[in-house]
């Protein structure tokens, strides 16, 4: 199944149904007075997060959705029946916002929440209700409200604890499949990434994180280069990044420090708060370079990039990668530990 995280549709919630002005008209009695009922309420869209739902394909192709309209009112006090609610099924961290106005109707960030995008019209009344003293024969009724229309931008932004960031080909899937059950595609060109890839790292019994595999940010992808920034929404809710730098680079002219650098503007450029999330340096491709070559280049990268935390690691082979998952494990534990007084 091909991958879409984005799609735009149109939601028509429910017309409400209009009310009736009736009379009750039996033998024998002449005075019956009205009967008109009600109409029934039009039916509201509602989204609902489902876990089992990880793309939005569905709504790539279906873009106009619309619920079921109220019955009108009849006589006999004969109210009209509601028009039944549409669920709209989403992956988890869908956000859906309104494409007119940008604002943000709904962030489906968790399983099984539901919420309202859509309201049905409300059900016009009969003129059963206009009946008074002095008005013992209304012939008042008044019509059923329309249903919301919105026209909406859906934007799936997966749910992963780490997320990986770096150059096409600087090791990014081989880590993931070093130290998780993801087997995201490998290979020696650019770009075997197309979409993001989860993986779930399990440090030890109960112990466990989601990491965040999406493709390889070059320089110039503000302007369209490359993939663009079209994946870099996917980190957004991620409480650590893991820059990865290859130390042996294809091209012997290329500066690793620089290409690190440029990558860093990019995300700037992006979101600057994406910017300022904890961020570690992984040095890859260590088992590439001569042991006598390694300390100098490894000194040359962390003096030029400053990172917080570094680490050197080779995935291929798995050199280094436990020791990062454990170091991430109780990072994400502390923030976890932090967040919860708040909670």
């Amino acid at each position: 199944m091909k991958f879409f995280d984005e799609a735009r549709i149109e939601v028509l919630a429910g017309d409400g149904g209009n009310g009736a002005a009736s009379f009750r008209r039996e033998k024998y009695i002449p005075f019956g007075g009205p009967d008109g009922g009600d109409g029934g309420k039009g039916g509201s869209i509602w989204a609902v997060a489902d876990r089992n739902l990880n793309t939005l394909i569905d709504f790539r192709y279906t873009r106009v959705l619309r619920a079921q309209k109220g019955e009108n009112g009849r006589g006999a006090d004969c109210y009209g029946k509601g028009g039944d609610d549409m669920d709209l099924h989403m992956p988890v961290g869908t956000v859906i916002t309104d494409s007119v106005t940008g604002a943000v109707i709904a962030d489906l960030d968790t399983d099984g929440k539901r919420m309202l995008i859509a309201q049905g019209g409300n059900g016009g009344m009969g003129n059963i209700h206009f009946k008074s003293s002095t008005n013992r024969a209304p012939r008042k009724s008044t019509p059923g409200t329309p249903g919301e229309q919105r026209e909406l931008k859906l934007e799936l932004k997966v749910l992963a604890d780490v997320g990986l960031l770096g150059l096409p080909n600087a090791g990014k899937s081989t880590f993931i499949r070093a130290v998780s059950a993801a087997k995201p595609k490998v290979a020696d060109y650019p770009f075997t990434t197309l979409h993001p890839n989860l993986g779930v790292v399990r440090v030890d019994t109960n112990r466990s994180f989601v990491i965040a595999d999406v493709p390889g940010l070059i320089e110039g992808a503000a302007e369209g280069a490359g993939l663009g920034h079209r994946f870099l929404k996917h980190l957004q809710r991620t409480g650590l990044l893991l820059h990865l730098v290859d130390l042996a680079p294809f091209d012997p002219d290329a500066n690793p420090a620089k290409d690190a650098k440029a990558i860093l503007n990019e995300l700037k450029k992006y979101d600057p708060a994406l910017f300022k999330k904890p961020r570690w340096l992984l040095i890859n491709k260590i088992d590439l370079v001569p042991e006598e070559e390694r300390a100098a280049r490894i000194a040359a990268l962390v003096k030029s990039y400053k990172p917080k935390k570094h680490f050197v690691i080779s995935g291929i082979s798995g050199e280094g990668c436990r020791e990062v998952t454990f170091a991430i494990m109780d990072h994400l534990e502390q923030l976890r530990k932090a967040a919860a007084p708040a909670e």
